[in-house]
Protein backbone atom coordinates (compact mmCIF):
# COMPACT_ATOMS: atom_id res chain seq x y z
CA UNK A 1 0.00 0.00 0.00
CA UNK A 2 1.21 3.78 -0.92
CA UNK A 3 0.79 5.41 2.33
CA UNK A 4 -0.19 9.06 1.83
CA UNK A 5 2.27 11.96 1.97
CA UNK A 6 2.07 12.33 5.90
CA UNK A 7 4.31 12.07 8.94
CA UNK A 8 3.68 11.00 11.97
CA UNK A 9 5.64 13.56 14.59
CA UNK A 10 5.10 11.32 17.89
CA UNK A 11 6.96 14.34 20.59
CA UNK A 12 4.11 16.69 19.25
CA UNK A 13 1.18 14.36 18.78
CA UNK A 14 0.42 16.16 15.66
CA UNK A 15 -0.31 15.19 11.67
CA UNK A 16 2.19 17.60 9.37
CA UNK A 17 2.50 16.96 5.63
CA UNK A 18 5.80 16.40 5.34
CA UNK A 19 7.67 19.02 3.17
CA UNK A 20 9.83 17.80 0.00
CA UNK A 21 13.71 18.00 0.16
CA UNK A 22 15.56 19.86 -2.39
CA UNK A 23 16.66 17.96 -5.04
CA UNK A 24 20.37 18.87 -4.57
CA UNK A 25 21.29 20.35 -1.12
CA UNK A 26 22.29 24.06 -1.13
CA UNK A 27 24.30 24.43 2.17
CA UNK A 28 23.99 28.26 2.13
CA UNK A 29 20.21 27.72 1.34
CA UNK A 30 19.38 24.74 3.45
CA UNK A 31 22.29 24.13 6.18
CA UNK A 32 23.99 27.37 7.27
CA UNK A 33 20.46 29.08 8.23
CA UNK A 34 19.50 26.18 10.34
CA UNK A 35 23.26 25.83 11.86
CA UNK A 36 23.06 30.11 12.89
CA UNK A 37 19.45 29.33 14.08
CA UNK A 38 20.17 26.51 16.21
CA UNK A 39 24.34 26.14 16.95
CA UNK A 40 26.29 29.29 17.18
CA UNK A 41 25.07 30.60 20.23
CA UNK A 42 27.25 27.75 21.34
CA UNK A 43 29.33 26.87 18.56
CA UNK A 44 30.00 30.32 16.39
CA UNK A 45 31.87 33.21 16.73
CA UNK A 46 31.56 34.44 19.88
CA UNK A 47 34.52 33.21 22.14
CA UNK A 48 32.89 34.11 25.22
CA UNK A 49 30.07 31.91 24.41
CA UNK A 50 31.96 28.74 22.74
CA UNK A 51 31.45 25.97 24.29
CA UNK A 52 33.72 22.83 23.74
CA UNK A 53 35.98 24.96 21.63
CA UNK A 54 33.77 23.31 19.21
CA UNK A 55 32.98 26.41 16.29
CA UNK A 56 30.94 25.36 13.59
CA UNK A 57 30.54 28.63 11.65
CA UNK A 58 33.91 27.67 9.71
CA UNK A 59 34.63 25.17 7.43
CA UNK A 60 37.86 24.20 9.97
CA UNK A 61 35.87 23.27 12.61
CA UNK A 62 32.87 21.84 11.11
CA UNK A 63 35.09 19.31 9.80
CA UNK A 64 38.05 18.96 11.97
CA UNK A 65 38.95 15.83 14.22
CA UNK A 66 39.65 15.95 17.70
CA UNK A 67 40.03 13.39 20.09
CA UNK A 68 39.14 10.74 16.67
CA UNK A 69 35.79 12.43 16.56
CA UNK A 70 34.61 14.55 13.40
CA UNK A 71 31.50 16.60 13.50
CA UNK A 72 31.11 16.10 9.46
CA UNK A 73 32.52 13.32 7.64
CA UNK A 74 31.16 13.76 3.81
CA UNK A 75 28.91 10.62 2.52
CA UNK A 76 29.47 8.92 6.66
CA UNK A 77 26.53 9.60 8.89
CA UNK A 78 27.52 6.53 11.09
CA UNK A 79 30.98 8.83 11.12
CA UNK A 80 29.42 12.14 11.84
CA UNK A 81 28.98 13.26 15.05
CA UNK A 82 26.53 16.01 14.79
CA UNK A 83 24.65 13.70 12.94
CA UNK A 84 24.51 11.50 15.81
CA UNK A 85 24.42 14.41 18.35
CA UNK A 86 21.17 15.79 16.28
CA UNK A 87 18.88 12.32 16.43
CA UNK A 88 20.04 11.23 19.94
CA UNK A 89 17.19 10.38 22.67
CA UNK A 90 20.07 11.40 25.29
CA UNK A 91 19.31 14.28 27.25
CA UNK A 92 23.15 14.28 27.95
CA UNK A 93 24.03 13.51 24.32
CA UNK A 94 21.07 15.26 22.36
CA UNK A 95 21.86 18.98 20.24
CA UNK A 96 20.66 21.50 20.73
CA UNK A 97 20.14 20.55 24.78
CA UNK A 98 16.68 20.09 25.51
CA UNK A 99 17.16 22.87 27.80
CA UNK A 100 18.28 25.58 25.51
CA UNK A 101 14.71 26.20 24.09
CA UNK A 102 15.74 25.22 20.64
CA UNK A 103 14.45 22.08 18.33
CA UNK A 104 15.23 20.95 15.23
CA UNK A 105 12.48 19.69 13.23
CA UNK A 106 11.79 16.94 11.48
CA UNK A 107 12.52 18.51 7.83
CA UNK A 108 15.55 19.92 9.49
CA UNK A 109 17.08 17.17 10.29
CA UNK A 110 16.26 15.20 7.37
CA UNK A 111 17.88 18.48 4.75
CA UNK A 112 21.32 17.60 7.02
CA UNK A 113 21.12 13.84 6.48
CA UNK A 114 20.59 14.29 3.13
CA UNK A 115 23.12 16.84 2.75
CA UNK A 116 25.80 14.54 4.40
CA UNK A 117 24.96 11.50 2.16
CA UNK A 118 25.26 13.92 -1.01
CA UNK A 119 28.82 14.81 0.41
CA UNK A 120 28.75 17.42 2.63
CA UNK A 121 29.28 20.22 -0.10
CA UNK A 122 30.77 23.42 1.79
CA UNK A 123 30.23 26.75 1.00
CA UNK A 124 31.81 30.06 2.15
CA UNK A 125 29.63 33.42 2.93
CA UNK A 126 27.06 33.89 -0.12
CA UNK A 127 28.13 37.52 -0.50
CA UNK A 128 31.48 36.53 -1.11
CA UNK A 129 30.88 33.70 -3.72
CA UNK A 130 31.05 35.44 -7.53
CA UNK A 131 27.76 34.56 -8.99
CA UNK A 132 28.32 31.78 -12.10
CA UNK A 133 25.73 31.35 -15.10
CA UNK A 134 23.46 28.29 -14.29
CA UNK A 135 22.88 25.91 -16.98
CA UNK A 136 19.83 25.71 -18.67
CA UNK A 137 17.21 23.20 -17.16
CA UNK A 138 15.72 20.50 -18.90
CA UNK A 139 12.40 20.65 -20.31
CA UNK A 140 9.80 19.05 -22.51
CA UNK A 141 8.29 21.64 -24.76
CA UNK A 142 10.65 23.14 -26.03
CA UNK A 143 8.78 24.54 -29.31
CA UNK A 144 7.67 27.36 -26.28
CA UNK A 145 10.72 28.04 -25.79
CA UNK A 146 12.07 32.05 -27.10
CA UNK A 147 15.09 32.54 -24.83
CA UNK A 148 17.16 31.34 -21.83
CA UNK A 149 14.55 32.47 -18.95
CA UNK A 150 12.24 30.87 -20.77
CA UNK A 151 13.76 27.22 -19.77
CA UNK A 152 13.56 28.46 -16.08
CA UNK A 153 10.18 29.79 -16.19
CA UNK A 154 8.90 26.51 -18.21
CA UNK A 155 11.07 24.11 -15.78
CA UNK A 156 9.28 25.57 -12.79
CA UNK A 157 6.18 25.44 -14.33
CA UNK A 158 6.22 21.61 -15.66
CA UNK A 159 7.86 20.76 -12.13
CA UNK A 160 3.85 22.09 -10.59
CA UNK A 161 2.32 20.85 -13.38
CA UNK A 162 1.07 24.23 -14.98
CA UNK A 163 0.49 24.73 -18.42
CA UNK A 164 1.94 28.24 -19.93
CA UNK A 165 -0.18 31.04 -20.56
CA UNK A 166 -1.06 32.00 -23.81
CA UNK A 167 0.51 35.02 -25.14
CA UNK A 168 0.01 38.49 -23.96
CA UNK A 169 -1.99 40.74 -26.93
CA UNK A 170 0.86 43.19 -28.15
CA UNK A 171 -0.82 46.11 -26.90
CA UNK A 172 -0.61 44.18 -23.08
CA UNK A 173 2.96 43.43 -23.91
CA UNK A 174 4.13 47.03 -24.49
CA UNK A 175 2.24 47.82 -21.64
CA UNK A 176 4.01 45.58 -19.65
CA UNK A 177 7.81 46.30 -20.59
CA UNK A 178 6.77 50.31 -20.52
CA UNK A 179 5.73 49.84 -16.74
CA UNK A 180 8.91 47.87 -16.41
CA UNK A 181 11.77 49.84 -17.77
CA UNK A 182 10.34 53.47 -16.99
CA UNK A 183 7.63 53.19 -14.84
CA UNK A 184 5.10 54.48 -17.15
CA UNK A 185 2.33 53.59 -18.96
CA UNK A 186 2.74 54.07 -22.97
CA UNK A 187 1.52 56.71 -24.77
CA UNK A 188 -1.60 56.49 -27.02
CA UNK A 189 0.64 56.85 -29.82
CA UNK A 190 3.45 54.41 -28.72
CA UNK A 191 0.42 52.30 -29.01
CA UNK A 192 -0.39 52.62 -31.90
CA UNK A 193 2.73 52.79 -33.28
CA UNK A 194 3.78 49.24 -32.44
CA UNK A 195 0.66 47.86 -33.52
CA UNK A 196 1.26 49.19 -36.77
CA UNK A 197 4.92 47.99 -36.86
CA UNK A 198 4.50 44.61 -38.43
CA UNK A 199 8.90 44.00 -38.23
CA UNK A 200 10.11 40.97 -36.55
CA UNK A 201 12.07 43.39 -34.66
CA UNK A 202 9.30 45.46 -33.39
CA UNK A 203 9.50 44.64 -29.70
CA UNK A 204 13.54 44.78 -29.48
CA UNK A 205 13.11 48.83 -31.50
CA UNK A 206 10.06 49.36 -29.24
CA UNK A 207 12.57 48.00 -25.86
CA UNK A 208 15.70 50.15 -27.42
CA UNK A 209 13.43 53.12 -27.23
CA UNK A 210 12.38 52.52 -23.94
CA UNK A 211 15.87 52.05 -22.85
CA UNK A 212 16.84 55.40 -24.08
CA UNK A 213 14.36 57.52 -22.25
CA UNK A 214 15.56 59.51 -19.70
CA UNK A 215 12.36 57.83 -17.43
CA UNK A 216 14.47 54.76 -17.36
CA UNK A 217 17.17 56.07 -15.58
CA UNK A 218 14.99 57.52 -13.04
CA UNK A 219 13.26 53.47 -13.14
CA UNK A 220 15.86 52.09 -12.28
CA UNK A 221 17.33 54.58 -9.93
CA UNK A 222 14.65 54.83 -7.16
CA UNK A 223 15.28 51.19 -5.86
CA UNK A 224 19.10 52.40 -5.67
CA UNK A 225 17.49 55.61 -3.61
CA UNK A 226 15.79 53.73 -0.74
CA UNK A 227 18.79 51.41 -0.47
CA UNK A 228 21.23 54.40 -0.18
CA UNK A 229 18.04 55.93 2.75
CA UNK A 230 17.57 59.13 -0.04
CA UNK A 231 16.02 61.56 1.66
CA UNK A 232 15.20 65.49 0.77
CA UNK A 233 13.89 65.98 4.90
CA UNK A 234 16.62 65.12 7.74
CA UNK A 235 14.12 62.52 9.40
CA UNK A 236 14.29 63.78 13.13
CA UNK A 237 11.70 65.63 15.20
CA UNK A 238 10.93 68.77 12.80
CA UNK A 239 12.14 66.83 10.08
CA UNK A 240 13.84 69.43 8.45
CA UNK A 241 15.13 70.05 4.46
CA UNK A 242 18.12 68.80 3.02
CA UNK A 243 18.81 69.51 -0.47
CA UNK A 244 20.33 66.18 -1.69
CA UNK A 245 18.68 66.20 -5.49
CA UNK A 246 22.31 66.73 -7.15
CA UNK A 247 23.47 63.68 -5.99
CA UNK A 248 19.65 62.13 -6.88
CA UNK A 249 20.28 63.17 -10.68
CA UNK A 250 23.74 61.95 -10.11
CA UNK A 251 22.27 58.17 -9.73
CA UNK A 252 19.75 58.49 -12.70
CA UNK A 253 22.43 59.58 -14.94
CA UNK A 254 24.54 56.62 -14.12
CA UNK A 255 22.04 54.95 -15.10
CA UNK A 256 20.93 56.70 -18.54
CA UNK A 257 24.68 56.42 -18.91
CA UNK A 258 24.57 53.10 -18.36
CA UNK A 259 27.51 53.25 -16.06
CA UNK A 260 30.20 50.79 -15.54
CA UNK A 261 29.19 49.09 -11.75
CA UNK A 262 32.57 48.90 -10.84
CA UNK A 263 32.89 52.92 -11.47
CA UNK A 264 29.43 53.19 -9.99
CA UNK A 265 30.83 51.76 -6.36
CA UNK A 266 34.02 53.41 -6.38
CA UNK A 267 32.82 56.57 -7.02
CA UNK A 268 30.21 56.72 -4.53
CA UNK A 269 32.78 55.10 -1.60
CA UNK A 270 34.91 57.61 -2.49
CA UNK A 271 34.43 59.63 -5.54
CA UNK A 272 36.29 62.97 -3.92
CA UNK A 273 39.14 60.72 -3.17
CA UNK A 274 40.12 59.91 -6.54
CA UNK A 275 42.94 61.99 -8.32
CA UNK A 276 41.96 65.09 -9.76
CA UNK A 277 38.18 64.60 -8.95
CA UNK A 278 35.48 66.02 -10.86
CA UNK A 279 32.55 67.77 -9.43
CA UNK A 280 30.79 64.79 -10.58
CA UNK A 281 32.90 62.39 -8.77
CA UNK A 282 32.40 64.44 -5.85
CA UNK A 283 29.09 64.88 -6.08
CA UNK A 284 28.57 60.86 -6.21
CA UNK A 285 29.89 60.71 -2.83
CA UNK A 286 26.72 62.36 -1.70
CA UNK A 287 25.92 58.91 -1.08
CA UNK A 288 28.01 58.80 2.40
CA UNK A 289 25.94 61.58 3.44
CA UNK A 290 22.07 60.48 3.27
CA UNK A 291 22.10 59.11 6.88
CA UNK A 292 19.58 60.67 9.45
CA UNK A 293 20.74 64.20 10.93
CA UNK A 294 19.53 65.08 14.62
CA UNK A 295 19.13 68.57 15.47
CA UNK A 296 17.43 68.11 18.86
CA UNK A 297 18.65 71.02 21.16
CA UNK A 298 19.40 68.22 24.10
CA UNK A 299 21.05 65.75 21.84
CA UNK A 300 24.87 65.15 22.34
CA UNK A 301 26.71 65.70 19.14
CA UNK A 302 29.06 62.96 19.61
CA UNK A 303 27.22 60.68 20.18
CA UNK A 304 25.29 61.37 16.90
CA UNK A 305 28.58 61.71 15.20
CA UNK A 306 29.20 58.44 15.82
CA UNK A 307 25.30 57.21 15.16
CA UNK A 308 26.57 58.76 11.42
CA UNK A 309 29.80 56.93 10.94
CA UNK A 310 28.25 53.60 12.20
CA UNK A 311 25.11 54.69 9.47
CA UNK A 312 27.60 54.71 6.66
CA UNK A 313 29.19 51.19 7.79
CA UNK A 314 25.75 49.43 7.92
CA UNK A 315 24.59 50.96 4.70
CA UNK A 316 27.36 50.25 3.04
CA UNK A 317 27.93 46.54 4.06
CA UNK A 318 24.20 46.13 3.41
CA UNK A 319 24.09 47.33 -0.18
CA UNK A 320 27.64 46.32 -1.61
CA UNK A 321 28.25 43.43 0.44
CA UNK A 322 25.12 41.85 1.30
CA UNK A 323 26.07 41.70 5.01
CA UNK A 324 24.28 42.66 7.98
CA UNK A 325 27.62 44.33 10.19
CA UNK A 326 25.33 46.31 12.67
CA UNK A 327 26.00 43.07 14.95
CA UNK A 328 29.70 43.47 15.29
CA UNK A 329 29.02 47.14 16.79
CA UNK A 330 28.83 45.90 20.52
CA UNK A 331 29.98 42.16 20.04
CA UNK A 332 31.57 39.63 17.85
CA UNK A 333 28.74 38.61 15.43
CA UNK A 334 26.43 35.82 15.44
CA UNK A 335 25.92 34.65 12.52
CA UNK A 336 28.62 36.20 9.95
CA UNK A 337 32.31 35.79 10.18
CA UNK A 338 33.20 39.00 11.69
CA UNK A 339 34.90 40.17 14.42
CA UNK A 340 34.27 43.69 16.21
CA UNK A 341 37.48 44.58 15.56
CA UNK A 342 36.60 44.37 12.05
CA UNK A 343 33.75 46.36 12.32
CA UNK A 344 35.90 48.90 13.78
CA UNK A 345 38.51 48.60 11.05
CA UNK A 346 35.85 49.64 8.23
CA UNK A 347 34.21 52.31 10.62
CA UNK A 348 38.21 54.06 10.37
CA UNK A 349 37.51 54.55 6.79
CA UNK A 350 34.46 56.10 7.12
CA UNK A 351 35.33 58.49 10.29
CA UNK A 352 36.88 61.30 8.66
CA UNK A 353 34.19 63.70 7.94
CA UNK A 354 34.26 66.80 9.33
CA UNK A 355 31.03 67.10 10.95
CA UNK A 356 29.17 67.92 13.96
CA UNK A 357 26.87 65.37 15.15
CA UNK A 358 24.60 68.68 15.88
CA UNK A 359 22.54 68.89 12.31
CA UNK A 360 21.51 72.19 10.82
CA UNK A 361 17.71 72.42 11.28
CA UNK A 362 16.68 73.86 8.09
CA UNK A 363 19.30 73.26 5.97
CA UNK A 364 22.10 71.11 4.73
CA UNK A 365 24.61 70.36 7.43
CA UNK A 366 28.61 71.29 6.49
CA UNK A 367 30.67 70.54 5.10
CA UNK A 368 29.05 70.82 1.75
CA UNK A 369 30.45 71.99 -1.97
CA UNK A 370 28.37 74.03 -4.67
CA UNK A 371 27.03 72.17 -7.04
CA UNK A 372 26.01 73.79 -10.49
CA UNK A 373 24.26 71.63 -12.93
CA UNK A 374 25.70 71.04 -16.10
CA UNK A 375 23.72 73.74 -17.54
CA UNK A 376 24.58 76.36 -15.12
CA UNK A 377 28.59 75.33 -15.27
CA UNK A 378 28.27 76.27 -19.30
CA UNK A 379 26.81 79.31 -17.93
CA UNK A 380 29.50 80.20 -15.32
CA UNK A 381 32.34 79.34 -18.02
CA UNK A 382 30.72 82.00 -20.14
CA UNK A 383 30.28 84.77 -17.65
CA UNK A 384 33.73 83.57 -16.22
CA UNK A 385 34.80 85.06 -19.61
CA UNK A 386 32.99 88.20 -19.45
CA UNK A 387 34.34 88.90 -15.84
CA UNK A 388 37.90 88.36 -17.15
CA UNK A 389 37.17 90.78 -20.51
CA UNK A 390 35.63 93.46 -18.04
CA UNK A 391 38.53 93.34 -15.76
CA UNK A 392 40.66 93.57 -18.56
CA UNK A 393 38.92 96.66 -19.22
CA UNK A 394 39.23 98.16 -15.63
CA UNK A 395 43.14 97.35 -15.54
CA UNK A 396 42.90 99.80 -19.06
CA UNK A 397 41.35 102.28 -17.58
CA UNK A 398 43.13 102.15 -14.07
CA UNK A 399 45.47 105.11 -14.68
CA UNK A 400 42.64 107.69 -15.41
CA UNK A 401 40.58 105.79 -12.46
CA UNK A 402 43.43 106.77 -9.87
CA UNK A 403 43.76 110.17 -10.81
CA UNK A 404 39.92 111.11 -10.69
CA UNK A 405 39.55 109.06 -7.55
CA UNK A 406 42.44 111.08 -5.85
CA UNK A 407 40.89 114.15 -6.49
CA UNK A 408 37.36 113.05 -5.82
CA UNK A 409 38.91 112.28 -2.34
CA UNK A 410 40.68 115.64 -2.03
CA UNK A 411 36.87 117.22 -2.70
CA UNK A 412 35.16 115.37 0.52
CA UNK A 413 37.86 117.14 2.71
CA UNK A 414 37.37 120.94 1.27
CA UNK A 415 33.68 120.56 1.22
CA UNK A 416 30.80 119.38 3.18
CA UNK A 417 29.25 116.35 1.34
CA UNK A 418 25.83 114.89 1.98
CA UNK A 419 24.73 111.66 2.64
CA UNK A 420 26.29 108.62 0.01
CA UNK A 421 25.43 105.02 0.20
CA UNK A 422 25.46 102.42 -2.37
CA UNK A 423 21.43 102.55 -3.17
CA UNK A 424 21.19 98.98 -4.54
CA UNK A 425 19.32 96.48 -1.98
CA UNK A 426 19.61 99.11 0.88
CA UNK A 427 16.96 98.77 3.78
CA UNK A 428 18.00 101.99 5.66
CA UNK A 429 20.83 104.82 5.60
CA UNK A 430 20.97 106.54 9.11
CA UNK A 431 23.25 109.70 8.90
CA UNK A 432 23.11 110.41 12.25
CA UNK A 433 24.31 114.09 12.18
CA UNK A 434 21.49 115.81 13.33
CA UNK A 435 18.38 115.28 15.31
CA UNK A 436 16.00 115.31 12.14
CA UNK A 437 16.30 111.93 11.39
CA UNK A 438 16.78 110.01 14.54
CA UNK A 439 15.75 110.23 18.30
CA UNK A 440 17.49 109.42 21.50
CA UNK A 441 15.12 107.33 23.64
CA UNK A 442 15.23 110.41 26.37
CA UNK A 443 14.36 113.09 23.40
CA UNK A 444 17.76 114.46 23.92
CA UNK A 445 20.29 114.65 21.09
CA UNK A 446 23.72 115.01 21.41
CA UNK A 447 25.87 114.81 18.48
CA UNK A 448 29.94 115.44 18.33
CA UNK A 449 32.27 115.57 15.74
CA UNK A 450 32.22 112.46 13.48
CA UNK A 451 34.29 111.16 10.45
CA UNK A 452 32.44 113.02 7.54
CA UNK A 453 30.20 116.11 9.27
CA UNK A 454 28.47 115.40 12.88
CA UNK A 455 28.01 112.02 15.13
CA UNK A 456 26.08 110.68 17.70
CA UNK A 457 27.67 110.42 20.78
CA UNK A 458 26.81 108.03 23.29
CA UNK A 459 27.52 107.74 27.04
CA UNK A 460 26.85 103.59 27.46
CA UNK A 461 23.60 103.78 28.81
CA UNK A 462 21.57 105.82 26.25
CA UNK A 463 20.34 104.93 22.47
CA UNK A 464 18.53 105.53 19.54
CA UNK A 465 15.68 103.88 19.00
CA UNK A 466 15.30 103.23 15.07
CA UNK A 467 12.51 101.33 15.15
CA UNK A 468 10.33 104.11 13.56
CA UNK A 469 12.69 104.70 10.76
CA UNK A 470 14.17 100.77 10.02
CA UNK A 471 12.63 99.01 12.61
CA UNK A 472 9.94 96.96 10.02
CA UNK A 473 12.93 96.65 7.48
CA UNK A 474 15.56 94.59 9.58
CA UNK A 475 13.37 91.27 10.45
CA UNK A 476 16.28 89.77 9.27
CA UNK A 477 16.12 86.07 10.47
CA UNK A 478 17.55 82.24 9.95
CA UNK A 479 17.52 82.61 5.87
CA UNK A 480 18.16 86.30 5.17
CA UNK A 481 21.46 87.59 3.45
CA UNK A 482 22.08 91.08 5.21
CA UNK A 483 24.73 93.41 5.65
CA UNK A 484 25.55 95.86 8.21
CA UNK A 485 27.49 98.99 8.25
CA UNK A 486 28.70 101.95 10.54
CA UNK A 487 31.22 103.81 11.58
CA UNK A 488 32.41 103.86 15.14
CA UNK A 489 34.90 105.98 17.25
CA UNK A 490 35.23 103.70 20.21
CA UNK A 491 36.17 104.38 23.92
CA UNK A 492 34.78 101.73 25.56
CA UNK A 493 33.14 98.46 25.31
CA UNK A 494 28.96 97.85 24.61
CA UNK A 495 26.32 97.58 22.02
CA UNK A 496 26.88 99.18 18.56
CA UNK A 497 23.73 97.49 16.27
CA UNK A 498 21.06 95.34 17.66
CA UNK A 499 17.26 94.03 17.11
CA UNK A 500 16.78 92.35 20.30
CA UNK A 501 15.87 93.30 23.98
CA UNK A 502 18.32 95.23 25.96
CA UNK A 503 20.80 91.85 27.37
CA UNK A 504 22.63 90.07 24.50
CA UNK A 505 21.55 87.04 25.93
CA UNK A 506 17.49 87.14 23.98
CA UNK A 507 16.81 86.34 20.79
CA UNK A 508 17.81 88.29 18.08
CA UNK A 509 20.81 89.62 16.47
CA UNK A 510 23.26 92.50 16.98
CA UNK A 511 26.79 93.78 17.05
CA UNK A 512 28.88 94.33 19.56
CA UNK A 513 32.61 95.63 21.48
CA UNK A 514 33.53 93.53 24.15
CA UNK A 515 36.62 94.00 25.48
CA UNK A 516 37.93 95.90 22.06
CA UNK A 517 37.00 93.15 19.89
CA UNK A 518 34.03 93.20 17.80
CA UNK A 519 31.73 90.24 18.58
CA UNK A 520 28.48 89.25 16.45
CA UNK A 521 25.85 87.05 17.95
CA UNK A 522 22.81 85.34 15.84
CA UNK A 523 20.63 84.02 19.17
CA UNK A 524 17.31 82.27 19.31
CA UNK A 525 18.75 80.38 22.66
CA UNK A 526 22.08 82.12 23.84
CA UNK A 527 23.60 78.85 25.45
CA UNK A 528 22.53 76.04 22.83
CA UNK A 529 20.94 77.87 19.96
CA UNK A 530 23.08 80.26 18.42
CA UNK A 531 26.19 81.57 16.42
CA UNK A 532 28.88 83.86 18.44
CA UNK A 533 31.25 84.98 16.70
CA UNK A 534 34.33 87.72 17.51
CA UNK A 535 37.09 89.25 15.88
CA UNK A 536 40.98 88.06 17.11
CA UNK A 537 41.91 91.49 16.73
CA UNK A 538 40.84 94.53 18.79
CA UNK A 539 39.80 98.13 17.78
CA UNK A 540 42.10 100.72 18.62
CA UNK A 541 40.12 103.51 20.47
CA UNK A 542 39.65 106.62 20.25
CA UNK A 543 39.88 106.71 16.49
CA UNK A 544 37.51 105.66 14.01
CA UNK A 545 36.68 102.33 12.66
CA UNK A 546 34.49 101.39 9.74
CA UNK A 547 32.76 98.06 10.77
CA UNK A 548 30.84 95.66 8.01
CA UNK A 549 29.33 92.53 8.85
CA UNK A 550 28.09 90.47 6.56
CA UNK A 551 25.32 86.99 6.74
CA UNK A 552 24.87 84.58 3.98
CA UNK A 553 21.84 83.28 5.16
CA UNK A 554 23.79 80.24 5.64
CA UNK A 555 23.45 79.48 9.66
CA UNK A 556 27.36 78.62 10.13
CA UNK A 557 30.67 80.10 11.30
CA UNK A 558 31.48 80.51 7.48
CA UNK A 559 27.93 82.52 6.30
CA UNK A 560 29.61 85.77 8.69
CA UNK A 561 32.47 87.60 7.80
CA UNK A 562 33.43 91.15 9.54
CA UNK A 563 35.43 93.72 8.05
CA UNK A 564 37.40 96.40 9.74
CA UNK A 565 38.13 99.53 7.54
CA UNK A 566 37.21 97.55 4.40
CA UNK A 567 40.01 94.31 5.84
CA UNK A 568 38.24 90.69 6.28
CA UNK A 569 38.92 89.77 10.05
CA UNK A 570 39.83 86.47 11.29
CA UNK A 571 37.06 85.83 13.60
CA UNK A 572 37.00 83.13 16.26
CA UNK A 573 33.56 80.96 17.08
CA UNK A 574 32.23 81.08 20.79
CA UNK A 575 29.42 78.95 20.06
CA UNK A 576 28.07 77.42 16.50
CA UNK A 577 24.78 76.06 17.29
CA UNK A 578 22.59 77.91 15.19
CA UNK A 579 19.23 76.03 14.65
CA UNK A 580 16.16 78.50 14.36
CA UNK A 581 15.11 81.61 13.13
CA UNK A 582 16.37 83.93 15.06
CA UNK A 583 14.24 87.49 13.95
CA UNK A 584 13.12 89.17 16.96
CA UNK A 585 9.98 90.89 15.44
CA UNK A 586 9.15 92.24 18.82
CA UNK A 587 11.97 94.03 19.71
CA UNK A 588 13.28 97.20 19.22
CA UNK A 589 16.41 98.26 16.21
CA UNK A 590 18.83 100.00 18.85
CA UNK A 591 22.07 102.03 17.93
CA UNK A 592 24.25 102.01 21.19
CA UNK A 593 23.68 101.25 25.05
CA UNK A 594 23.69 97.75 26.53
CA UNK A 595 26.50 97.02 28.23
CA UNK A 596 29.03 100.14 28.75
Amino acid sequence: MRLPALILVCATGTLTVAEPLPAVIDFNRDIQPILADTCYTCHGPDNNQREAKLRLDQREGLFREAKGVRPVVAGDLIESELFARITSNDPDEQMPPPDSQRKLSAHQIALIKKWIEQGAKWQGHWAFIAPKRPSLPKVKQKKWLRNGIDHFVLARLEREGLQPSSSADRATLLRRVSLDLTGLPPTPGEVSGFLLDKAPDAYEKAVDRLLASPRYGERMAFRWLDAARYSDTSGYQTDGPRTMWRWRDWVIEAFNDNMRYDRFTIEQLAGDLLPNATLEQRIATGFNRNHRGNAEGGSIPEEFQVEYVVDRVDTTATVWMGLTLGCARCHEHKYDPFTQKEFYELYAFFNNIPESGRALKYANSPPFLKTPTRAQQAELVELDKRVKSAEDTVLRMMPEVEAKQKAWEKSLLEKTVGTWAPPRGLVAHLALDDGKQVVFEDGQSTFADGRVGHAAAFDGKRFIDANATAGSKTNFGYFDPFTLSLWVRPEGDGALLTRTKDEAKETGWGVWLVDGKVQVNLVKRWLDDSLRLETIEKLKPAQWHHIAVTFNGNPIPEGVRVFVNGRAQKLRVNLDMLNQDFAAKADPLRIGAGGG
